[in-house]
């Protein structure tokens, strides 16, 4: 049976309103996350990320009422990520509404966080979050950054996505810092070298700036999902248009949505 690929509108939160930058600096805002997020639904995204990009650079409390407001107005699957530092902020994430909960920088800090997520609620609530930027100095090419892209670790990404795997992580949100927000294309040659090495599904993110990039991702790319955010936020691109690309391609896209797609 052919899986269907899935496009993932993803909403950078701070301070409660949606942002946007390149290479995770330079941010404007964009409105409020709960809204957008419903009109993303209608448009046909297969799912919604919310990103609190902030809460563990500056170390302030998950704004879990924006995680709530936000679930409230879904019947699509969200994923909650930012500042999630413990077992019990997984609780908290999914108690508030989120399907899924994304792990990034506590995870690197100690790895068991993933394991005991996925042991108390299921592999298949848990993501590992992976902000890689190409470093030439590490095995596969490329770097672990934390803290929304700002601090270098020792860890090669690589490497960390499978060990992310081991631990118990059902999916992997897999970002290219190098090209986030330069609409460039998605990284395909880190996409496919960690798609290839995993087992479970792995999320694109950063560099998509067409519907074609989308497209080769998920074909060239090997990955299950493409996000995608400053071009449908800007109107560069719709939901409906990268569905319609896809079922273009050969793709099996949910819904039947691209048959109204120009």
């Amino acid at each position: 049976m052919t899986r269907s690929r899935r496009v993932i509108v993803c909403l950078d939160v701070d301070d409660g309103r949606v942002v946007k930058g390149v290479q995770f600096r330079s941010l404007r805002q964009l409105g409020d996350p709960a809204e957008m997020a419903a009109r993303y639904e209608q448009s046909g995204a297969d799912e919604i990320v919310l990103l609190d990009i902030s809460a563990s650079a500056t170390g302030r409390e998950t704004q879990w009422d924006t995680v709530r407001r936000t679930a409230e107005r879904l019947f699509i699957p969200l994923t909650f990520g930012g500042g999630v530092r413990s077992v019990a902020d997984v609780g908290h994430a999914l108690r508030a509404g989120a399907d899924k909960v994304a792990v990034n920088s506590a995870a690197v800090v100690r790895p068991a966080v993933i394991s005991e997520a996925s042991a108390w609620f299921g592999a298949q609530c848990i993501v590992a979050s992976i902000d890689a930027k190409r470093d030439d100095c590490t095995q596969s090419g490329w770097r672990v950054f934390v803290h929304g892209g700002r601090t270098e670790t020792e860890l090669d990404a690589v490497a960390w996505a499978r060990e992310c795997v081991d631990l118990g992580a059902g999916e992997i949100l897999l970002t290219s810092i190098d090209r986030d927000g330069g609409r460039s294309g998605y990284d395909l040659e880190l996409t496919h070298l960690v798609a290839s090495l995993v087992s479970v599904p792995v999320v694109a993110s950063g560099g998509a700036g067409s519907a074609q990039h989308v497209c080769a991702v998920l074909c060239e790319g090997g990955a299950d999902a493409a996000l995608v955010a400053g071009i449908v936020h800007d109107g560069v691109v719709s939901v409906e248009s990268i569905k319609a690309a896809m079922a273009g391609c050969g793709l099996a896209v949910r819904g039947d949505i691209v048959r109204g797609a120009a």
